[in-house]
This record gives C-alpha cells, sequence and structure tokens, in this order.
C-alpha cells in the first residue's frame, strides 16, 4: 500500500481533488482503514470497475463510503460506446439488423426485433408478415430469453460465491446456442429477423434440435430452484439488498423483472402484444408480496427470472407445435421490392446460402440476379415518417425509434434500452447500505452494457 498526496489518476492539467490517493495491493485494507482513521476521516472515494467483474461489461461504478457503508454511488457509463446508432444512418435498412444485434449482446434477437417491427410500421407491411415467419420470431425470442436469464441468474449467483450456478447456468444456455446456430448459422448477433419476416427457414432437422433443446431444459431447469431457492445463504445475500419500491421504478422508467419484483404486473406481450402474442397460453410473472417473502428486492428478482423461464418454455413448446403444422409456409412477405429474390438457407457445412439460393441467382434467372444486386447494394426504399415499436426484452421494455425521410437508409434510429433505464436506480437500491450489497444490486438488474452505452 502506498499513500501520496499527489493524485496520479488526475488528467494533465485537472485541478486535484482528493487530498490524498491510496493504492491498495493485496491484504492492506486494514493499513489504509487506521490511516484514515488516524486523519479522523472515513470518507472513501472508490473506483469500482471499469474493469471489475461484477459490472456485467465495462462499468465504472464511483461510491463515497463511509467505512464499509456506501454514502453515495454514481454510475460512469459510456466505457463500451460504438456508435451504433450513428453507424445506421450510413447503412441500408437491413443492413441495420447487423447493427442492432451488437448492442445487448445477450439477447440479440430481441434488439433485431424491435428494430425490424418498427421499420415494417413506416412500410407499412405489419399485417403482411407470414404467420410461420411470426411464429419463427417468438421461438427465437423466447429461447433468447430463457438463454439471457441464464446468464442473469448464473453469473448474479457466481459473484455471491454459489459458483455452480453459474456452471450450470453456462450449460444450459450452450444447449440453445447450438440450435441459434442451426437456424442462423452464428451462435450470437444474428442479423437473423430482417424487415418482413427472417432470413430463413428452419433448416431439416430444426424441428427435431428444437424438440432435443426443450426435452434437456424441462430436464435440469428444476436444478435453480434447488440450488437457490431455499438455499438460507443465497437468501440471506439476496433478500432485502437492492429495494426499490414502485414507485421508485415508475419515476425512473425501471422496467421488466425489477418492475414485477415489486408485485406490478407489466408486461408488453400481454398489455400491449404483439408478433400474435396474444394467442399463446402463458402467464406474465410478477412477484406477490402475500407469498411470505420479501418484494422489489434481489431475491424478488432471481424468482421472477426463475419462473419466467418455465413461461417461456411453455411458449416454445406452442411455437414447436405450430412449426410442425406449417411447415412449407413462408417466411418472409411477398413482395419482390423488399424481400430478397431466393429463398436464403444454411448449406449442409452450416454455412452462406444454399446451392439452391446460388443456382437460381446465378444461372437460371439474369431479372433476379439484377435484382438480387439492387436489393442488397442499394437496399429499398421506405415511407418519410417515424415510428417506434416497444417490446418485451428480458430486461424490459426495449423500443425503437427509427426515422426516415424516404431514402434507402434510415435518417435517424434510436433505441431505448432497459438497461440504461434501469442503471438510473442504482443509487436509489445501493445508498446507505454495505459496498459488498453493491454487487448483488447490479447484478439483480441485470445490465449488459453493450445495450447500455451503443
Amino acid at each position: 500500500m502506498s499513500a501520496t498526496e499527489h493524485d496520479f489518476y488526475a488528467a494533465p492539467g485537472e485541478e486535484q481533488v482528493a487530498d490524498r490517493v491510496y493504492t491498495a495491493m493485496g491484504g492492506d485494507w486494514d493499513e489504509i482503514a487506521r490511516e484514515q482513521a488516524d486523519r479522523e476521516d472515513e470518507t472513501l472515494v472508490i473506483n469500482m470497475g471499469p474493469q471489475h467483474p461484477s459490472t456485467h461489461g465495462v462499468m465504472r461504478l464511483i461510491l463515497e463510503c463511509d467505512g464499509e457503508t456506501v454514502k453515495s454511488i454514481r454510475p460512469g457509463i459510456g466505457f463500451l460506446h460504438t456508435g451504433i446508432e450513428k453507424n445506421m444512418e450510413y447503412r441500408t435498412w437491413v443492413q441495420g439488423t447487423t447493427f442492432v444485434t451488437r448492442m445487448d449482446y445477450v439477447a440479440p434477437l430481441f434488439n433485431e426485433a424491435a428494430y425490424c417491427m418498427s421499420v415494417e410500421r413506416l412500410l407499412g407491411i405489419e399485417d403482411q408478415i407470414p404467420e410461420r415467419a411470426q411464429t419463427i420470431r417468438v421461438l427465437m425470442m423466447e429461447l433468447c430469453r430463457i438463454a439471457s436469464h441464464l446468464v442473469a441468474i448464473g453469473t448474479g449467483g457466481m459473484e455471491i460465491g454459489a459458483l455452480t450456478v453459474m456452471t450450470i447456468g453456462f450449460r444450459e444456455r450452450e444447449v440453445i446456442l447450438d440450435f441459434f446456430e442451426a437456424v442462423t448459422g452464428l451462435r450470437m448477433n444474428h442479423a437473423y429477423i430482417r424487415p418482413g419476416g427472417v432470413a430463413n427457414d428452419l433448416p431439416e432437422t430444426g424441428l427435431t434440435q428444437l424438440r432435443s433443446v426443450i426435452d434437456w431444459l424441462e430436464k435440469h431447469l428444476p436444478e435453480y430452484a434447488a440450488f437457490c431457492n431455499e438455499n438460507p445463504i443465497f437468501k440471506v445475500r439476496m433478500m432485502g439488498v437492492g429495494y426499490q419500491s414502485l414507485a421508485a421504478c415508475l419515476a425512473m422508467g425501471v422496467t421488466g423483472p425489477v418492475l414485477r419484483s415489486t408485485g406490478f404486473n407489466w408486461d408488453l406481450r400481454k398489455q400491449q402484444p404483439y408478433c400474435g402474442y396474444e394467442t399463446y397460453d402463458f402467464e406474465s410473472i410478477a412477484w406477490k408480496p402475500e407469498d411470505g417473502w420479501a418484494s422489489s428486492d434481489g431475491y424478488a428478482r432471481f424468482r421472477v427470472r426463475l419462473e419466467e423461464m418455465w413461461q417461456s418454455l411453455h411458449i416454445v413448446k406452442q411455437c414447436a407445435d405450430r412449426l410442425e403444422a406449417s411447415v412449407g409456409q413462408p417466411t418472409r412477405v411477398d413482395d419482390p421490392k423488399i424481400a430478397w429474390p431466393a429463398d436464403l438457407a444454411i448449406g449442409p457445412d452450416g454455412q452462406g446460402n444454399s446451392h439452391e439460393h446460388i443456382k437460381h441467382i446465378m444461372g437460371e434467372s439474369m431479372e433476379a440476379l439484377i435484382h438480387h444486386f439492387k436489393t442488397v447494394t442499394e437496399g429499398f426504399r421506405v415511407p418519410a415518417g417515424q415510428a417506434y415499436v416497444p417490446i418485451e426484452s428480458p430486461k424490459g421494455e426495449l423500443g425503437c425509434h427509427v426515422v426516415s425521410d424516404g431514402g434507402t437508409r434510415p435518417y435517424r434510429a434510436h433505441m431505448r434500452d432497459p438497461g440504461f433505464n434501469n442503471l438510473q436506480s442504482v443509487p436509489i437500491q445501493c445508498e446507505g447500505g454495505m459496498i459488498s450489497d453493491v454487487v448483488v444490486a447490479v447484478g439483480s438488474l441485470d445490465p449488459v452494457m453493450g445495450g447500455v452505452d451503443r
């Protein structure tokens, strides 16, 4: 440990704010605390991050502490800013899906869905999306919801010492990502949902693999309840930590499992249905304080996510039945100005376009080749106007606001990422609590900095 009156973390020419800077090296925290006590000053300003493993990405938290008690806390964001929204202004409408899928990289398919549905509203083709395409969208989003919750529960458990929860969480997620790879060719950042439908249909073995995914999840999801629900150590670390009332959630624009953990049942799949969610049988999960457990805290959010995974699996089963009954039906809108002139498909090697697609474009129709070239390089025009479509992502309300000037690329595209809004509530949950509880509170929000910073 070293102490100096020179703030070597300050930028060149920056006025020194701290009167003393401490650098802790190993187990010398007690020495720092004793020196602070001798100075009769117990206030410490601590940087948690931007490389802290419990900050769900590259995030910085600035804590002002009195001993182990957090007096004030401020999230510092922007370390993962990629300029996605600005980049989209220089790409076609279809190319935009390649950018938005990289925002919340733990739940990429929701970014794609919100963006494409906003573009479809501007195009006026919302009611023309084929039923099979809508079913595939719901299937992929609900599997993605389970995968996202597995990361939230797994990393949240790891951060409080329950390492096995993390290892089994990533085990189940791998099964889902294998299915995504079979359908889209990629494990993450798929650019699979496109304006007008989806890029390609399920492969020949898709339904068989989907049934095996369902069987695997049904077998292994009960393990999370067995590990955590009644675990006294887990409950002591989670219950009463990160408390945020319903009034505070509404004031801060907090949505998703954090909002529903207060008992307020707000789920856009039920309140403002899209993609045909009103035709599926499932329940929206809100924590009930009368169950005898605390509400509005980290434990309630964990239990909400746990139950939501079962509801998503119930929806996935219904999707599998519908897809089995609609084999051969179209997966994109029948409009040659929007859709590509031949079906895309994953080849036998799991990569690229199918032989049938290349054969039609390159060898059978000169018109198809010309149209394909124009559609891919120039893109289609979207009528001037603006649209905002919100959906229920694993983190809360994810919305996309797109503005068109009538051209072939967005004039402006802005994403309302729920993690950005949810992080506003960190001071409410953490101030007055312990430093160790900051990790639990932030983990229970499940922020992904790719979506927060964009």
